[in-house]
């Protein structure tokens, strides 16, 4: 398999790409994204038997089980990253080992309705938080070590509304949807 081939694989539908500048219309349709997350995530699951759900992606790539409780795992570190920047000047966060987490038994084993519950109910309030906050809001900041600078609340939603639609690109892959 070529680079091509393969970044086509790992990005189906490409890497983030942040605007410049973040305008209104990207934050409403980046909410719309993330409010619309849980409901497309179980439409494409729910009927899926052990097996569909170990497929993969592409030769090395996590399960659909795997990707199903990484996109909860993530997600709720988002959240925690937004309150964190809107009740604390220019936090630290804590990064997490995403790969490790994913070989977990809670990532390998559990029933997929876990994390679908958690993505539910975590996106109800994330939406709810997301459509109260302020232009001076989506400005504020936090400090994410592995990456230079400040990061902004409006990039973090822009590339959390790609990472639910990236992985579930990836879903379809695995089972063969276009």
């Amino acid at each position: 398999m070529n680079t091509q081939e393969t970044d086509a694989l790992k990005y189906p539908i490409g890497k983030f790409v942040k605007p410049d500048p973040v305008t209104a219309d990207h934050i409403r349709s980046w909410i719309t994204d993330i409010e619309e997350l849980p409901t497309a995530m179980k439409a494409l699951v729910e009927n899926l038997d052990d097996t569909k759900l170990n497929l993969r992606y592409r030769p090395g790539s996590w399960t659909i089980r795997q990707l199903i409780h990484h996109v909860a795992d993530s997600h709720f570190n988002s959240f925690i990253r937004f309150k964190l920047a809107l009740t604390e000047i220019d936090p630290v966060i804590k990064p997490y080992k995403q790969e490790e987490w994913s070989l977990l038994a809670d990532a390998t084993k559990a029933d997929v309705q876990d994390s679908l519950f958690i993505l539910e109910g975590l996106h109800n309030r994330w939406v709810t938080l997301l459509k109260s906050m302020t232009p001076a809001q989506f400005e504020r900041t936090f400090v994410h070590p592995e990456r230079q600078g400040l990061q902004k609340l409006n990039t973090n939603l822009g590339m959390y509304a790609w990472h639910g639609k990236h992985h579930l690109a990836h879903i379809r892959l695995a089972l063969g949807i276009k």
